[in-house]
């Protein structure tokens, strides 16, 4: 797991409120954008975090703003959500680096997918002919225009596709941001206590419970990522289909030798991320292993063997980190927002790998539903009645089979 060390420099010192109009259970990148947006709407909020904040799935991201290179087919609605805070990134981040005085190594020099050998190019040409329809800006690219925009790849890689839009950010830097930006707003941050339950009377979520008693709360957010669907705060009384998806990551610490790519690379097997300091990022495996944190040689091997293919100067890096993390994956790999059918109670989880992308349009969505009663836009096609009808029984039982199926 990515150390809590590079996130907090400790956790914060803050007593358990009596009472908040919000409590938010999860602090990682989505707790703390609702957080931060609501307490400058001038709400009193607390949040709650068993560990320190961003040592979840925020933690263990890459920090990619990529919402073309993500789209999948099937994924119109998702698309327009992922789009819509995409736009919102520059003034997220604009107002955030601001508010903290921390710089978030924001880049804007774009997302290179390229591949390697004539399959991986009959592939990455049906993946650009659907970004084409879905009227992205993207550009194909032939064998040497790709290797011309990043001369380190390798001879082999024969055709790319180039996405100006897909940025990327620093996890490492974006949680300390937040949370200056969330105690600068009053709002209280409560790490290494865990929430036991949720205070429900009369049919109404009204706190959260800790070791430390009740915080009543007029609203309470689940934002606790993978651990949602475990059942551990609701019980039998809400079902939420969420499971943790893993993944093994590393870094690399680059030299003048080797230098480093310009834009975050994908290939068919790995994704590099360039960060500041000489730093590059090579994700991310997909998991099927519950809450498993181990740390695998068949992972890193092939994560190693991934990255080689592609950028062969990798093999003079240092190895500077490894680690796990769990993406709090739904069973349609779209996040659930907003209102359950519990009273008091409202969702903002199963960002699957897009979280640190969906944080603005989740926190935007979130802070409208609570301030005035209704998400507009594309959050408002992501609650969980979507689960619902003819199929609810197929899908629950779907649900428990991957669960069980992760217990490896």
């Amino acid at each position: 797991m990515a150390d809590a060390a590079d996130f907090a420099g400790g956790p914060a010192v803050e007593s358990q409120p009596a009472a908040v109009d919000v409590a938010i259970v999860g602090a990682g990148v989505i707790g703390l954008s609702i957080a931060w947006r609501l307490a400058a709407a001038g709400l009193s909020v607390a949040l709650f975090e068993r560990d320190v904040a961003g040592a979840g799935a925020t933690g263990a991201a890459t920090g990619m703003l990529a919402a073309a290179t993500e789209l999948e087919p099937g994924g119109e609605d998702l698309l327009a959500l992922a789009l819509e805070s995409q736009r919102l990134w520059p003034q997220f981040r604009g107002e955030l680096e601001a508010e903290a005085g921390l710089d978030l190594d924001y880049r804007d020099e774009g997302t290179l997918t390229v591949a390697l050998g004539r399959d991986e190019v009959a592939r990455l040409r049906f993946r650009h002919e659907l970004q084409t329809r879905a009227g992205l800006s993207v550009r194909w690219l032939d064998g040497a225009a790709a290797r011309a925009l990043e001369p380190a790849l390798r001879p082999a890689v024969t055709a790319g596709v180039f996405c100006a839009d897909d940025h990327q950010v620093d996890p490492r830097r974006l949680v300390p941001a937040l949370r200056r930006a969330v105690a600068a707003r009053g709002a209280k941050l409560i790490e290494g206590v865990a929430v036991y339950s949720l205070d429900i009377a009369g049919g109404k979520v009204t706190g959260v419970v800790t070791p430390e008693g009740v915080c009543r709360a007029a609203t309470v957010i689940l934002a606790n990522g993978a651990w949602a669907g475990t059942r551990e705060l609701v019980g039998e009384a809400l079902a939420l289909p969420v499971r943790p998806l893993k993944g093994q990551a590393l870094a690399l610490r680059a030299n003048a030798r080797t230098g480093l790519p310009t834009h975050v690379v994908w290939t068919e097997q790995v994704h590099l991320a360039p960060k500041a300091g000489g730093r590059l990022v090579v994700g991310a495996t997909v998991e099927e292993c519950g809450f498993d944190r181990s740390v695998t040689a068949g992972a890193i091997f092939a994560l190693l063997e991934g990255a080689r293919r592609a950028l062969p100067s990798i093999e003079d890096m240092e190895i500077e980190a490894i680690w796990t993390g769990f993406r709090p994956t739904s069973d349609d790999d779209a996040p659930i927002l907003g209102t359950c059918g519990i009273a008091g109670l409202v969702l903002a989880t199963g960002h699957h790998r897009n979280g640190i992308l969906l944080a603005p349009g989740t926190a935007q969505a979130i802070h409208d539903l609570v301030t005035t009663g209704a998400m507009t836009g594309a959050a408002s096609r992501f609650a969980l009645d979507r689960f619902a009808g003819k199929r609810g029984v197929e899908r629950a039982l779907e649900h428990q089979e991957k669960l069980d199926a992760a217990q490896c």
